[in-house]
């Protein structure tokens, strides 16, 4: 009886099983339908890098119109199979229809999709792209401009380097601070009094500090000759143990190894104003006829050379600190701008690595230039070839 029952009531199960169906299925009255996916997904590696991107370009959804605004963006979703998990990469405004993932790892195999959302709700893709992965490339063909300009430079420092130590010194013209510094070592001795050498606040691994140091062996070696005291105050322990065998060596150079003080090099505090401190210290009790400051200088540099002008010391300054340079042209006699700094290393270390970069960089200045001032006159003659070429990616 009871089998007899299931069976009489099983079409009336079944249509109402029909009727709810049709009730969830059925968008409610006034509700757009969801929009039409998009189609034609296409993914690429991103050429001329380091596998890091993959381009992605779709065609946009039918329904993706000005009109119909049954579109309000686009999901796109990846995985690394085609069943997935998917997680959504990006969400897009409607009327994109491309999209680079710069966040894939290189050498993994990815799968795309791109949902279309509106109003009605979302629309997964009818198809899925993949796999496609990221790779590296040795060469970015876009910069053969910056590996011209690298290989130019690097040959003409190579060149002067190896002319230099073959005992063809290129031509570095005399900055009027180089003889300064001769000058005011001669005053001193005249004198009778101390050199103070300042070869700036800052750590061996600021390149103002390897310079200032290379023109201490040449401003010791010329202490060393006349007899003269040199007074040398450093901040941190490595410039301090390059200043003692920078001064060491001034000595021997000059043929007299034996006059030279193992306290002419002081360490004093690599704290900035506590050294400024001990600097003006030495020069209001010791007064040195010269002061020379070489190297990399902050807000103290007011402050020494205001106190050494005070003394009525000459003082050559240098330093590649655009913002402190102001301060050393009003108070010193002389000051070294910019890159006249690493031009009087060069120039009075006559060491050949130092001499060939620094002809090697003036020579490629020259070669900017001149590109600068063809190119605006190509582009003013609407040729472009030029300004495409340099343009790098």
């Amino acid at each position: 009886m009871l089998a007899l029952a299931l069976l009489l009531a099983a079409p009336a199960l079944a249509h109402a099983a029909a009727a709810d169906s049709a009730t969830v299925t059925t968008p409610a009255p006034g509700t757009p339908p969801a929009p039409r996916p998009a189609s034609g997904l296409v993914g690429a590696d991103v050429p001329n890098d380091a596998g890091k991107a993959i381009r992605l370009d779709w065609r946009a959804s039918p329904d993706d119109t000005a009109g119909a605004r049954l579109v309000t963006g686009y999901h796109l979703a990846r995985a690394t199979s085609p069943g997935g998990p998917w997680t959504v990469v990006d969400s897009l405004a409607a009327g994109t229809v491309g999209k680079t993932d710069e966040t894939v790892d290189r050498g993994k195999d990815y799968f795309y999709r791109v949902d279309a959302v509106g109003p009605g709700g979302l629309t997964p893709a009818g198809s899925v792209t993949g796999p496609v992965h990221a790779a590296s490339q040795w060469f970015n063909t876009t910069r053969w401009s910056v590996f011209t300009a690298m290989a130019l430079f690097f040959g003409f420092v190579l060149y002067y380097m190896s002319s230099a130590r073959a005992g063809k010194k290129p031509f570095v013209r005399r900055i009027p601070g180089i003889d300064a510094i001769e000058e005011a070592i001669g005053r001193a001795t005249e004198m009778g009094r101390s050199v103070l050498y300042v070869p700036g606040i800052q750590d061996i691994s600021d390149i103002q500090t390897v310079a200032g140091l290379v023109i201490l062996e040449s401003v010791a070696k010329l202490t060393a000759k006349y007899e003269t005291p040199i007074t040398v105050p450093v901040t941190y322990p490595i410039p301090f143990t390059i200043a003692e065998e920078m001064v060491k060596a001034g000595h021997l150079h000059a043929g007299r190894p034996e006059s030279y003080d193992p306290n002419s090099v002081r360490f004093v505090s690599p704290g900035q104003f506590a050294y400024v401190a001990t600097v003006t210290g030495i020069m209001l009790r010791d007064r040195p006829a010269a002061h020379i400051f070489m190297g990399s200088f902050f807000a103290e540099s007011l402050l020494l050379a205001e106190t050494g002008f005070a003394t009525g010391a000459i003082q050559v300054a240098g330093t590649a600190n655009v913002h402190q340079l102001p301060f050393f042209v009003v108070a010193c006699d002389y000051t070294l701008i910019g890159e006249e700094l690493y031009a009087a290393s060069a120039y009075l270390s006559g060491e050949p690595r130092l001499v060939g970069g620094l002809k090697g960089a003036d020579l490629m200045k020259l070669i900017i230039i001149t590109a600068v001032i063809v190119g605006c006159v190509l582009e003013t003659l609407h040729l472009h070839g030029l300004t495409l070429w340099m343009t790098t990616q």
